[in-house]
């Protein structure tokens, strides 16, 4: 069996409708996050707009380098209170790109996390999904095996 995604469906179409399927209403929230930021930005520009095409409302923030006090104080807590700019509405889906969005300290704030896999690099043994960047035009879901993780970089909790 193959590890990457295969079927008639673009993959961001694929992960758009299983967030929303497994996150159907209210305030919630998506981190993109990936060895290149570029990618990774890129992703979470396609997931918003696929999200938002299936009657969503979608606010979209790439916010660079961030540790867990600025995310926390200057996105999640503004956007939970309904007090972020393009975001009042209570059934709402924030679709944010960073770096450091899938830490420990901050991975559970959020409702769908995906991995973007921009070459040979490990991917997060944290993240809802992994989508495979390498080739920017046809991104795949990536299947992969944390078992196979050497436990000295795998996820607490997953080894």
């Amino acid at each position: 069996m193959s590890p990457i995604q295969t079927g008639p469906q673009p993959t961001i179409e694929w992960v758009a409708e299983e967030f929303l399927h497994n996150a159907r209403r209210g305030r919630r929230l998506v981190a993109v996050e990936g060895a290149d930021p570029v990618a990774s930005a890129r992703l979470a520009d396609e997931l918003a707009a696929a999200i938002a095409a299936r009657g969503s409302s979608v606010v979209r923030r790439s916010l660079g380098a961030v540790d867990e006090s600025q995310l926390r104080t200057g996105l999640i807590d503004p956007f939970r209170a309904g007090a972020l700019p393009g975001a009042e509405g209570d059934d709402t889906v924030l679709v944010a790109d960073g770096e450091h969005l899938l830490d420990d300290a901050v991975r559970g704030v959020w409702h769908f996390t995906v991995w973007t896999l921009a070459g040979d690099e490990l991917p997060h043994s944290g993240a809802s999904v992994i989508v495979d960047v390498t080739d920017p035009d046809a991104p795949t879901r990536f299947y992969y095996d944390f078992c196979a993780i050497p436990s000295s970089v795998n996820r607490p909790g997953l080894h």
